[in-house]
């Protein structure tokens, strides 16, 4: 019993230093200070700190596919320091796609608890309402964002077989998705305070899902 509390508080204080840099970056998001952008490329790679250090979970693919989609994500965020001259959004869109991949992967053949209940249909709604009021405003990246949306309510509709913390997961990241897709191709609708909306979503959502992730685990592996 003593070893599983440690454990649990481990996993537990191995998340405060991506706590910590959230609330530092989303802080200065909203003071538009310029500590936003080099806090940012610090978020996926603290995220890495309670995958690494769960390795030895079984099986190897979970934390290999979790991995992959925190550094995919990484990426996606950097894309416009890594690629500098690149296409930016058109390469978020790809390193997040391929992100989202990786994620319903993990939840349909590792993490999944229960079947997909009848209300994961919202997220085909919700793919059908995005397309009907972005679509107009996206030009050329049409297709790109639709299969985008695609895999991304794919992801949300799939962590709903999954732990609680990985529903609620995908529910923000599906959240902080659709405010910067409206801030992206319709700005003048969006105030400036989503757009520290936009990554509070994103990091509460990213952080769930690593952790439901971690917590499932653990817990299959105690039994």
């Amino acid at each position: 019993m003593q070893r599983s509390t440690f454990r649990r508080t481990s996993l537990m204080w191995s998340f405060v230093p991506y706590i910590v840099m959230s609330i530092v970056h989303v802080t200065a998001l909203a003071l538009q200070s310029d500590l936003a952008a080099p806090t940012k490329l610090w978020l996926m790679p603290l995220l890495t700190i309670p995958v690494l250090l769960a390795l030895r979970l079984r099986p190897p693919s979970a934390i290999a596919l979790l991995l992959a989609a925190v550094v995919l994500s990484w990426i996606g965020d950097g894309a416009g320091t890594f690629f500098p001259g690149g296409p930016e959004l058109p390469l978020m869109l790809l390193f997040f796609g391929i992100a989202h991949i990786a994620y319903i992967v993990l939840f349909a053949r590792v993490l999944r608890v229960r079947r997909m209940p009848w209300w994961a249909l919202v997220y085909a709604v919700w793919w059908v309402a995005m397309i009907a009021v972005l679509g107009p405003h996206t030009g050329p990246l049409l297709i790109a964002v639709a299969v985008y949306g695609l895999v991304l309510g794919g992801t949300a509709a799939f962590s709903t077989r999954c732990h609680p913390l990985v529903i609620w997961g995908g529910v923000f990241f599906l959240t902080s998705d659709t405010v910067l897709a409206f801030r992206l191709f319709i700005p003048d609708a969006m105030p400036q305070w989503t757009s520290p909306l936009v990554m509070l979503t994103y990091t509460l959502g990213q952080g769930l899902i690593v952790a439901g992730a971690l917590v499932t685990l653990r817990a299959r592996r105690t039994a």
